[in-house]
């Protein structure tokens, strides 16, 4: 039996957990974008909420109905899909972030299979984790398996070598009890 853990929390997910835009967040995606932007994981907008301005489009992909009907009354256009089986077409989005998400997915490789695929040449993929090696993060992990959740927390590395396609360029950045990892995509 599966737990809905994120449809249970969606109406108050946003006060629970808090989100502040981290400095670098604009400057790691490269927005402003005039493109495409997808929030992968993106649970209840909380994070593409506040880069409404800097995108031409943003949309907001998630499991969770719950999660999605909380972007949705922020005005933010939604999609219900899993990210390892992404209902786009190839090459529809120049920006796509997924923060705090990768640990919740089903599979990991798949879902990096997916961004890879719907990222358009010249895009960007930022994926926001927090950082294994920190003692605080490896209590939440224990905390989410006690939970029934099915996290599985990666490190920077082992995030980046998910992205190890032909014309891919990971790099890796600490801020805080977080880790960024960026992967571009080479134009054709």
């Amino acid at each position: 039996m599966h737990l809905d853990h994120f449809g249970f929390l969606a109406p108050f997910y946003d006060r629970l957990i808090k989100y502040s835009p981290l400095p670098s967040l604009n400057r790691i995606a490269g927005l402003p974008t005039g493109g495409r932007l997808l929030d992968a994981g993106g649970g209840t907008g909380r994070v593409s909420g506040r880069l409404r301005d800097l995108a031409g489009q943003i949309l907001v992909a998630d499991l969770s109905t719950g999660m999605l009907k909380q972007a949705a009354a922020k005005d933010l256009q939604t999609a219900c899909a899993c990210t390892e089986r992404l209902p786009f077409p190839g090459a529809s989005f120049e920006r796509i972030l997924m923060v705090d998400a990768l640990h919740h997915v089903f599979s990991q490789t798949e879902t990096a299979r997916e961004l890879w695929r719907v990222l358009a040449p010249g895009g960007r993929i930022v994926i926001l984790e927090p950082d294994i090696h920190n003692f605080a993060v490896k209590l939440i992990a224990l905390f989410e398996k006690a939970a029934f959740m099915r996290s599985r927390f990666l490190s920077g590395a082992q995030i980046a070598s998910l992205f190890s396609f032909a014309n891919a360029t990971a790099y890796i950045e600490y801020e805080g009890y977080n880790v960024w990892v960026v992967i571009e995509k080479e134009n054709s």
